[in-house]
């Protein structure tokens, strides 16, 4: 019986990809780089300064990196707290309430930074439904490294097999995979270029799934 679920943040509970986006490609503008479209999709699932190591080294670019991380959260928090259509993605907020009414252990690893994370559960009141917050810039290595699912599925108390992950994306997908742990690819509209073939199940809206439904997923 599923016992615990692990969400992923961006793509899955808020879609906050529009705002990154901005910050991000407003920020590469700024440094005067040219990042494709293909390159950005690539770092999909990955924390802010895993990708700006991956750009300083692409891109030869001299400042270091917690200055560029810092730079785009900056850019990234203006964005957030004037976006007034920014809402969570449908029919999340109902299974989370159902899976927290019924019992089930909820635990969120996002590779998202802590200062994002409390902005976004703060603005849409979530905190009353997880156990456990887990960021990426905990860990030196991002998705699809599965470290941040690892330490997600130990906080939750129960063994892997009594845990589901909720995931977006190649990386988020490859990582739950990787610690062993049953994944559910949720296919969003707005992830783009985004692989889930390795997910056991792959569903396209929150609806199809209920506290029901998940505990007698058979693992």
């Amino acid at each position: 019986m599923i016992k615990t679920v692990i969400f992923d943040m961006d793509g899955v509970i808020v879609d906050t990809e529009p705002v990154h986006y901005y910050a991000y490609h407003q920020h590469f503008k700024n440094l005067e780089i040219e990042v494709s479209d293909a390159l950005y999709a690539s770092f999909t699932g990955n924390s802010t300064k895993n990708v700006y190591q991956k750009l300083k080294e692409a891109f030869l670019i001299e400042h270091e990196i917690d200055a560029l991380v810092n730079q785009k959260r900056e850019l990234f928090n203006d964005a957030f707290d004037t976006k007034e259509d920014l809402d969570l993605l449908p029919g999340v907020r109902e299974l989370i309430i159902d899976l927290h009414e019924n019992g089930v252990n909820l635990i969120l690893a996002s590779s998202a930074s802590k200062v994002t994370i409390s902005r976004v559960f703060n603005r849409f009141k979530l905190h009353q439904y997880f156990s456990h917050i887990v960021s990426g810039e905990d860990f030196p290595k991002s998705k699809p490294h599965p470290a941040i699912f690892e330490k997600a599925a130990q906080l939750s108390g129960n063994e892997k097999h009594e845990c589901i992950v909720i995931e977006d994306s190649t990386n988020g997908v490859k990582a739950a995979k990787a610690a062993g742990i049953y994944c559910v690819g949720y296919n969003s509209v707005h992830s783009k270029m985004q692989e889930l073939t390795e997910a056991d199940i792959v569903i396209s809206d929150f609806n199809s799934l209920d506290f029901k439904k998940v505990r007698d997923i058979n693992i």
